[in-house]
């Protein structure tokens, strides 16, 4: 089986643009190894992180918080389906201290 990149596969193209390296890189594992249900989560929960971050800056901490909660949530779901969301965490971690 050919192994998916960019030039193949509408997902991993739209979010080349869109993403770091680190969450490409782990999209792209997790398309090849068919779980792109699973790499979609991940994209959304960039989103949302991004999203978190926008409200932070905007001193919507309420929104913030929401998101936040959000995005903890599809975190765990994804660890518990055994992917490696440790740049998330990282993600997470950081978006969390900003929030008051």
């Amino acid at each position: 089986m050919a192994k998916k990149t960019s030039k193949n596969n509408e997902l991993l193209n739209s979010a080349k643009r869109i993403t770091s390296n680190k969450i490409y890189s782990l999209l792209l594992e997790l398309v090849n190894n068919d779980e792109e249900d699973l790499a979609s989560e991940v994209l959304k929960i960039d989103y949302i992180l991004n999203y978190a971050c926008n409200c932070i800056k905007q001193k919507d901490y309420v929104e913030a918080k929401e998101a936040i909660s959000s995005g903890e949530t599809r975190i765990a779901m994804l660890k518990d389906k055994g992917v490696n969301v440790e740049h998330l965490e990282y993600l997470f971690e950081g978006t969390k201290k900003k929030c008051r």
